[in-house]
């Protein structure tokens, strides 16, 4: 089986800047590519927080936060992926630039190179198929932080062959991750039976159930959740939730993965929960409050 010794990361944002930190952290060599110098030294800074944090709190020496660092080559550039043995795709939820990307990296990459999307919703195949090795292209759905999480999805679609699927089972592995093989179909496991229950959580609010901190403390303390499911929401970001409903909505047609009304109104206020600052919640003070507008 192919050996990976270096690894690409396309975005280096909400998803990519925690891929890096950990492909670096298992010994990989990494290239992150970002649009521009801005974004690229946002996302940097990121890391460099996290890795200064671990030190600080002694899960970390300095010495191996140095290594780290060592590892990571930040980039604007296509042409730094070339001999990367796995590129990791990490930028928005939106096939059309997917693809627009992928053209370009497949044609800088060696063809005996593999390629991953981190997806949640997209069908993995549509990317697959517009590169020039469907048979070597696979997903993996990395969760939000990835430093944190423990679970991978490893995505098969129909062109990924089994050596492919092994790379990310073994990729994932030495990340530290539990490595959940699944089949390419809508939200895949976690968020086929995650996005209903988030979504079933803002119906009951609309419904008159209990309030947004109420059905939150519900969940938890009868659950046994970390966070409720208007939270959690807010903290996975409610664009990207509403990119996933519509994903799965197209796919099942089933009433359960569609937008409720709420939700179609907070995005068209531009409400995106903790990235934006507001949505379920309030976040511009000291703790999050409850989103006063939502009371009307």
């Amino acid at each position: 089986m192919a050996e990976i010794r270096k690894v690409g990361v396309l975005g280096c944002g909400l998803m990519g800047h925690g891929i890096t930190q950990i492909a670096a952290q298992a010994g990989y060599e990494v290239v992150v590519r970002e649009v521009d110098d801005a974004a690229l030294a946002k996302g940097l800074a990121k890391i460099e927080k996290q890795l200064g944090r671990a030190v600080e709190k002694g899960r970390s020496s300095e010495a191996d936060a140095n290594a780290v660092r060592a590892r990571i080559e930040g980039t604007t550039e296509y042409a730094a992926l070339a001999g990367c043995d796995l590129v990791v795709e990490a930028i928005t939820e939106d096939l059309a630039l997917k693809l627009e990307m992928w053209k370009i990296v497949d044609g800088i990459v060696e063809p005996e190179a593999f390629f991953a999307t981190n997806t949640s919703s997209l069908p993995v195949i549509s990317q697959a198929a517009a590169t020039s090795r469907p048979e070597r292209f696979l997903g993996l759905h990395f969760f939000n932080p990835a430093q944190v999480m423990k679970l991978l999805e490893v995505v098969r679609c129909i062109t990924t062959s089994e050596e492919a699927i092994e790379v990310g089972m073994q990729f994932g592995a030495r990340l530290g991750k539990l490595t959940v093989p699944t089949k390419d179909r809508a939200g895949f496991i976690v968020n086929r039976l995650l996005v209903p229950y988030m979504l079933d959580g803002m119906r009951a609010y609309e419904e008159g159930v209990g309030s947004i901190a109420q059905i939150d403390a519900a969940m938890m303390a009868g659950a046994g959740h970390p966070m409720g499911p208007l939270t959690l929401s807010d903290f996975i970001g409610l664009d990207t939730l509403g990119a996933i409903c519509d994903v799965m909505f197209d796919e099942f047609r089933e009433r359960r993965f569609a937008q409720p009304p709420m939700l179609r109104k907070m995005l068209a206020a531009r409400w995106y929960g903790r990235k934006s600052g507001i949505g379920f919640y309030d976040y511009s003070g000291t703790e999050p409050v409850q989103n006063p507008g939502l009371a009307a």
